[in-house]
């Protein structure tokens, strides 16, 4: 009988939760640090890969950022994120929706249409090659102010048609959603869907904030919100998606081992959880590396791999007759 390892590497797979920055791996790195005259603090790729070692997630945030200083010019945007899209297309993934930092980038000078164009750019070809569809997500940095916010949105408006919905990411923990509450409602007004990361470090509240203040379409991490029982009856209540990291989980210690991941947990609760990388140059994996990890410690069933499968088409944004294609591919497979 067919391993579930080899059933899940099989599966048409969608990656809901996925910062473009963070699939940056050593070699890429060092070799666009060369060819633009970029001084990293590491001085050769062994060195790069061992600060890969994180106790938090303001440890990992120090080395993403640097890690961004070496992206200056459009291919550079586009090498990072074909790389990324060829890699995934691997392991069967058929569609993304991916996270960009751009104030990450603009405040060290790189013009919006400089990032956007090089990362649209690559998607689109990876369709064209692939039939890999995509969704692109503009990410608000938390630890800045709802003033920078506005002025990304500000910059980002002729590229509008480009850019999908917006997030909310980097240091969760003191940064609440409701500080955004603004320039959130600014973007749905411009008809953008809305997400936001809640709950991975921070308080059940900052779930309860951006489900009931901001309105969002999507709950990227969402793990805490199983402390508050009428937290996951809203959350199932309003047909909430949940982008859940593993391997990011366990880097950033958010759990404490593999075996204790929550995922099953909010199954059995009824919740659509899915399986994402987040950042897995950084976290030691990408789409098959998260679901062999849940299938080897936590000991999900065949029924619970398909649910996940199902839960991450399902979940995602792409049109529905996409999803009806590949649920359907999904079941046959299952059979």
């Amino acid at each position: 009988m067919e391993t579930l390892i080899e059933l899940s590497k099989k599966m048409p797979k969608t990656e809901l939760h996925l910062h473009i920055e963070g699939t940056f791996e050593p070699e890429q790195m060092f070799a666009i640090a060369q060819r633009n005259q970029v001084e990293l603090k590491y001085h050769t790729v062994e060195a790069l890969k061992a600060a890969y070692q994180f106790t938090n997630l303001q440890d990992f945030l120090d080395l993403y950022y640097q890690g961004m200083s070496v992206l200056l010019h459009e291919a550079d945007f586009y090498d990072l994120t074909m790389a990324y899209l060829s890699k995934v297309h691997s392991e069967n993934v058929v569609h993304v929706e991916i996270f960009f930092d751009p104030q990450g980038h603009l405040s060290r000078g790189v013009p919006f249409d400089t990032q956007i164009n090089g990362i649209y750019n690559a998607l689109k070809d990876a369709e064209t090659k692939w039939g890999m569809t995509f969704k692109l997500i503009m990410s608000f940095l938390r630890h800045l102010s709802e003033e920078s916010a506005f002025e990304t949105l500000e910059l980002s408006k002729p590229f509008l048609p480009l850019i999908d919905g917006v997030g909310l990411d980097s240091s969760e923990v003191g940064h609440p959603p409701e500080k955004f509450l603004r320039v959130f409602e600014a973007c749905k007004d411009l008809g953008l869907k809305v997400t936001a990361h809640a709950g991975e470090e921070g308080p059940p509240e900052y779930v309860w904030q951006a489900i009931d203040q901001i309105g969002v379409d999507r709950i990227d991490h969402g793990n805490r919100a199983l402390e508050d029982d009428q937290l996951i009856e809203e959350i199932k209540k309003r047909g909430l998606t949940l982008t859940v990291c593993p391997l990011s989980n366990l880097k950033l210690c958010v759990v404490n081992d593999m075996k204790d991941h929550p995922i099953k947990t909010m199954l059995k609760r009824g919740l659509n959880a899915t399986v994402n990388s987040d950042d897995p140059a950084y976290f030691g994996g990408y789409m098959a590396d998260n679901y062999a990890s849940l299938i080897t410690h936590t000991g999900i069933s065949k029924e619970e791999l398909l649910q996940l499968a199902q839960n991450g088409i399902t979940g995602s944004w792409m049109e529905n007759n996409l999803k009806e294609k590949h649920l359907a591919q999904l079941r046959t497979l299952f059979a």
